[in-house]
């Protein structure tokens, strides 16, 4: 690809070759027969990928270096803006507000238990969807005192094909959902396993697979499966961009197991093999039956689905998963689920058991994973393999995304049940809501995206990364000159960089929420030099404002004025303990108590709440848990050294760094010459190998 073909070239120009005369050999897969050809067949360096290369090196750096000092000035130290980074950032921003915005819409789905004239039970949906409780009701009515008849079997033969074998956004797509593993997690284990010669490299956007690997899968899953699982091919990408430099992820030895004691690398390339076996193995076929339930005195209808697998398969070692993500803002049980259907014949007589209307509600879109959020990076054509899972760690390094859960709330919803020829309603209740590790942009997040939209907009486009790749390919192909490409560039985004230096407009998210009550002062939420702030008042009155911190559950976008307030209750003089105030108050990270410019997290008792005595208890056993850490203390050393027991063992910490108390050194005896001789030569940590796996096994 572009970045060997660099690599190549920088080569050559370091140790000074004769780029006449020096050849490169390539090859798409490590194998011995194409590394041999490659020998073999050496060619110039392609000084056309190599522009190319540079092209796109040298523009990524003109939009983070402009861009950046930018956010410094409007906004806050500390911040950073990419051609990628940016945009990725923009669209967890977009879709959290579109979850914000989006109203649930109610409806009913009607399903029922019916059974054959031997007692045999199945189930069956009414396939329209009702709006109301009240057409739901008079559904249930209309059928109440009905019989049903079979009127139409449909049998459907249907074949499922295997997914390809991995590129790193689908490794990474999956090994989320089936391992749990996020993106920079996943790319380390794969490392480890790629350094040790199990799987071939991890950073690619190709499909395909070597022909000396085709032959070698074909053989073993004839051996182990029988000839009649095998079925190979070769795949073909649709990603936008995809330069195809390497294989597909696969392990290197098909037959080869893993032998370690690492059970993330285990698990990891347990799920390549199972995948890349998949990806050869012969389509499975399915009878799909569809059988529609006719009342025989309304004109209401019923539909049956059942499917049973004839030949498994690929699904005989692997199934996919699939994102949440992939469905609409429709209710969640609108996938059908599959079943086995007893034997039916037309005109036969039916009769339902129960029949239940259940209220749902439209689901939004739900908010981007890692792994999905890399799926529609992908997509759109933005970022390299190389490049998704430092994007998505740059945006939470940042703090602009937040990957936490979201514990959703409980909702009431109603249920209509026709059984034995009556109708009864009740209530029930639901968790909605709940997402597990999901990006969630932060105040500072979506002012940064907010300002970047509205000033820098041709950058921010979706469409910008796929036309500028498009543009780099033009260069590789030596169709257009690298440098014409970038001038044009520039010319039209250096005035844009210009135009926003010339404002002294500062950008903090302002929202005002209104008045302070008590002194008629404007109240405005806004971001503040260490994060989400309130303030009552400006600094152009003659009273100085006053500020709170924001709760980390609060937003600026959704705070209202009474929470707003509240804010303002705090800190409470609780009293003095030692001749000095304790206070209690809410910062950004919760509740705490001060006391002597000390703070102390309030957990267990609310803030509101907790009395003088309370927090004396709370710092007092503070006090003696910290005091059973210290060992020693170096006064001689400013500021003084504390030597401390820490979760592994006795440390110091000297500048900014801790350092580990040798084994061979007794901690309460150091002196400060020890320590700075610690500092200078530290201990060798040595990484502890986990053995609980190869033991289990023996067990």
């Amino acid at each position: 690809d572009r970045e060997g073909e660099a690599i190549a070239w920088h080569i050559i120009e370091a140790l000074k070759l004769d780029n006449k005369k020096t050849k490169r050999g390539v090859f798409n897969e490590i194998t011995k027969s194409a590394v041999l050809h490659a020998i073999n067949n050496p060619r110039p360096i392609n000084q056309n990928l190599v522009n190319a290369q540079q092209a796109r090196r040298i523009l990524d750096r003109i939009v983070g270096f402009e861009l950046s000092p930018i956010l410094w000035k409007k906004i806050k130290s500390g911040l950073s803006a990419g051609r990628v980074q940016s945009v990725a950032l923009r669209l967890v921003v977009e879709r959290d507000r579109e979850i914000t915005q989006f109203i649930p819409q109610p409806f009913y789905k009607v399903a029922g238990d019916f059974k054959t004239e031997n007692n045999t039970q199945f189930q069956a949906e009414y396939k329209t969807r009702i709006e109301t409780q009240k057409e739901a009701q008079t559904l249930l009515e209309t059928i109440k005192n009905e019989s049903f008849t079979v009127t139409e079997i449909e049998k459907k033969p249907s074949q499922r094909k295997p997914s390809p074998p991995f590129t790193t956004a689908t490794l990474q797509q999956e090994a989320y959902r089936k391992l749990g593993y996020g993106v920079t997690q996943t790319m380390i284990v794969a490392q480890r396993l790629y350094e040790a010669g199990l799987i071939t490299y991890m950073r690619t956007d190709s499909l395909s697979l070597s022909q000396d690997a085709l032959s070698s899968i074909s053989a073993y899953i004839s051996t182990t499966y029988g000839a009649h699982y095998s079925e190979t091919r070769q795949f073909k990408t649709k990603s936008k961009g995809a330069q195809e430099a390497h294989e597909a992820i696969r392990p290197t030895t098909i037959k080869a197991n893993y032998n370690g004691s690492n059970g993330q690398e285990e698990r990891l390339y347990e799920l390549i093999k199972k995948r890349t076996l998949a990806s050869q193995m012969a389509t499975a076929k399915i009878d799909r039956t569809i059988v529609t339930l006719s009342a025989t005195q309304n004109p209401v209808n019923f539909t049956a689905k059942g499917e049973v697998i004839t030949f498994d398969g690929f699904l005989k070692v692997y199934r996919e998963s699939y994102d949440d993500d992939t469905q609409t803002d429709n209710d969640q049980a609108n996938t059908d689920s599959s079943q086995g259907l007893p034997k039916l014949t037309e005109k036969q007589a039916i009769s339902y058991t129960t029949i239940t209307a259940t209220e749902r509600f439209t689901r939004h879109l739900p908010r981007y994973s890692e792994a999905s959020l890399v799926k529609t990076l992908e997509e759109l054509g933005i970022g390299r393999p190389s490049t998704y899972a430092p994007t998505i760690s740059t945006i939470i390094k940042r703090n602009y995304v937040e990957k936490r859960d979201l514990e959703g709330s409980n909702r009431s919803f109603n249920v209509i049940t026709l059984s034995n020829n009556t109708l009864s309603t009740a209530t029930d209740t639901e968790k909605t809501g709940y997402e597990k590790g999901k990006l969630v942009p932060t105040d500072i997040g979506k002012v940064v995206s907010d300002y970047l939209v509205d000033a820098f907009s041709s950058i921010m486009d979706y469409q910008f990364t796929a036309t500028v790749e498009e543009k780099f390919d033009a260069i590789a192909n030596g169709e257009i000159n690298w440098q014409d490409m970038l001038d044009i560039f520039y010319k039209g985004f250096h005035p844009t960089i210009e135009k926003a230096e010339e404002s002294k407009e500062r950008v903090s998210g302002e929202r005002n929420l209104g008045n302070d009550p008590d002194s008629g002062r404007p109240l405005i939420v806004r971001i503040g030099r260490y994060g989400p702030i309130a303030q009552i008042g400006t600094s152009e009155d003659e009273e100085k404002p006053k500020f709170a911190s924001l709760l980390k559950t609060q937003s600026l976008e959704t705070i209202s004025l009474e929470d707003a307030l509240e804010l303002f209750k705090y800190p409470r003089q609780l009293g003095e303990f030692e001749k000095n105030p304790v206070e209690a108050a809410i910062g950004r990270f919760g509740p705490y108590l001060k006391h002597i410019n000390k703070y102390y997290t309030l957990k267990d008792i609310p803030v509101d709440e907790v009395n003088l005595d309370q927090a004396i208890e709370i710092i007092t056993i503070k006090r003696e848990t910290d005091s059973k850490k210290l060992i020693k203390t170096i006064e001689e050393h400013d500021p003084p050294i504390l030597i401390q027991n820490g979760p592994y063992g006795p440390y110091f910490k000297l500048g900014k760094k801790n350092f580990k108390v040798p084994a061979d050194k007794d901690p309460k005896k150091l002196t400060l010459e020890d320590c700075l001789e610690i500092q200078k030569n530290p201990p060798k940590r040595y990484a502890k190998k986990t053995k609980t796996k190869t033991k289990a096994k023996k067990k």
